[in-house]
């Protein structure tokens, strides 16, 4: 393998050399990231829609959060309130999961939606959104995989299967209120 560094004074095919070709590449994607701004200025506003589900994700992780900390801090009393509550939260994030994908398949056909998008917001919904919804199952995965860590081989490794909620509600979000560019006709 060769590791030995490039001279950046090389020309490209295009007859650039490197670092013009990298400089150019750099200015047309902060171009990109400039006219997407824009879009979501245009059309969100200063105003987040989907209040809504934000709260129902952040409730849950409140309770989730809650329901963990007990218990970690006294099992036999929690482990079932805990159990009960991880199965619950899981299965309801498998509903919403499920509605998620039927609702995005019929707006996929009108609008070029994918998987970062539609699940982790990437270029589709405003910053204050995404930091609530993906702050929210930031959360949930992190006191999941504490919990289980800090007892494991217990009930509480059900907690993990808890964040499907959050992931589940962010791609409600999306598929709802996301912002997404027109789909390409016969692609």
């Amino acid at each position: 393998m060769n590791t030995a560094r490039r001279d950046p004074t090389t020309r490209t095919r295009g007859g650039q050399t490197a670092a013009e070709a990298r400089a150019e590449f750099e200015a047309q994607r902060e171009a990109t990231r400039a006219q997407r701004e824009a879009a979501m200025q245009e059309h969100f506003g200063d105003t987040v829609p989907g209040r809504a589900i934000i709260a129902v994700s952040w409730a849950s992780t409140l309770v989730f959060t809650v329901v963990a900390a007990l218990a970690v801090a006294d099992p036999d009393a929690f482990i079932g309130l805990f159990f009960g509550v991880s199965v619950v939260l899981f299965f309801a994030g498998c509903a919403a999961f499920a509605l998620v994908l039927v609702l995005a398949a019929a707006r996929s056909r009108d609008d070029a939606m994918g998987i970062g998008g539609l699940f982790f917001l990437a270029g589709s919904a405003p910053r204050p959104a995404q930091l609530h919804l993906l702050g929210s199952l930031a959360v949930q995965v992190l006191v999941a995989v504490v919990a289980a860590a800090l007892d494991p081989f217990t009930p509480l490794a059900f907690g993990t299967l808890v964040p499907v909620l959050p992931l589940a509600l962010a791609g409600l979000w999306a598929v709802r209120h996301g912002m997404f560019d027109p789909a390409t006709p016969g692609a």
